[in-house]
């Protein structure tokens, strides 16, 4: 196979918004870094950015030197924005001015984690293809509906580069790496990491159904799988009896058999962990995440939060 500019140096940028995940920017400079040392020579040049040039602090609060953001004529060929936490927080107009610029330069845009999210706010996902963390993914549906991430490790879209975070990178950098120099090498780095089975890139960001609920019956796991999908408007349990193809009486028995819990109870919870994830990431108010999980006031939502979680969700938001 031909090789893309196997003998050049590429320049490869990651703008680390603070509270960024350390094992996300790791997993995806860590290959770069082995790359150059198993060529024997510089393949890939990484440079780090911060909104305000000063040392970004991971979450875990591990700095990291960095620049001033890149201006025009940078040398850029790829930037990654890395970002973690609570997308409420993360107003850089000078972050979306910069990948607007180095978008109409031609340099290959990505976000890592909740990167996707800024890049999102820059407009710069219109009408792409493109994965975010599952966590910030309901923060970015209520932001832009008209955006529809897809639930998978990482997406490329052309000049655009897309990762849920965590150790998704390794698999990204895997793909991008063989696509420049070949898939032995790149086969060869993700040796380096221990690296033995890369997923692939349509591969879910979750344990599946039955592995986070501990459940392998199949009419229960459609029903829980319904749940999630119907948090705004939830179903009734009779509705939900239909799509497991028994009765009501007998999804309460599934239900309390498996799971330990009522049909409502469950469903319930689901609902009021997207709440909290709302709560903790987004900028709607109390009565918007109300409605936006299915309850029918701002008042009966807080209260309902309030019995659960022994908190009320002002407070939750306060902090």
């Amino acid at each position: 196979m031909s090789f893309i500019d196997a003998k050049n140096v590429q320049h490869v940028g990651f703008i680390l918004i603070p509270g960024f995940a350390l094992m996300s920017y790791a997993s995806a400079t860590e290959p770069l870094r082995a790359a150059n040392l198993l060529a024997g020579r510089e393949i890939y040049r990484l440079s780090n950015f911060s909104p305000d040039g000063a040392p970004a602090l991971s979450s875990g609060g591990v700095p990291v030197p960095v620049d001033p953001l890149p201006g025009r004529g940078s040398g850029l060929g790829t930037i990654f924005v890395c970002a973690g936490g609570s997308p409420r927080d993360w107003h850089y107009p000078a972050v979306h001015a910069c990948l607007r610029q180095l978008a109409r330069e031609g340099v290959r845009i990505g976000g890592i984690s909740g990167g996707p999210y800024l890049l999102a706010d820059a407009g710069l996902l219109a009408e792409r293809d493109f994965t975010i963390h599952w966590e910030h993914a309901p923060a970015l549906l209520e932001a832009f509906p008209a955006l529809l991430p897809r639930q998978a490790r990482f997406v490329i879209d052309g000049n655009r580069i897309t990762c849920g975070g965590g150790i998704a990178p390794l698999d990204m950098m895997h793909v991008l790496i063989s696509e420049r120099m070949g898939p032995d090498f790149a086969r060869r780095v993700s040796d380096w990491y221990l690296h033995t089975e890369v997923g692939e890139p349509t591969a879910p960001q979750r344990g599946s159904l039955a592995e986070r609920y501990g459940v392998h019956h199949p009419g229960l796991l459609s029903v829980l799988e319904k749940m999630e999908e119907t948090i705004e408007m939830p179903l009734g349990r009779a509705a939900m009896a239909r799509i497991a193809g028994v009765t009501p009486r007998h999804l309460d028995r599934l239900f309390a058999a498996h799971l330990g819990s009522t049909f409502l109870d469950q469903y319930r919870r689901i609902r009021l962990q997207h709440a909290r994830r709302l709560l903790e990431q987004s900028p709607l108010s109390i009565s918007e995440i109300a409605v936006a999980t299915g309850f029918s006031s701002g008042a009966h939502f807080s209260r309902i939060y309030r019995n659960v979680y022994g908190v009320a969700p002002s407070n939750i938001r306060k902090s």
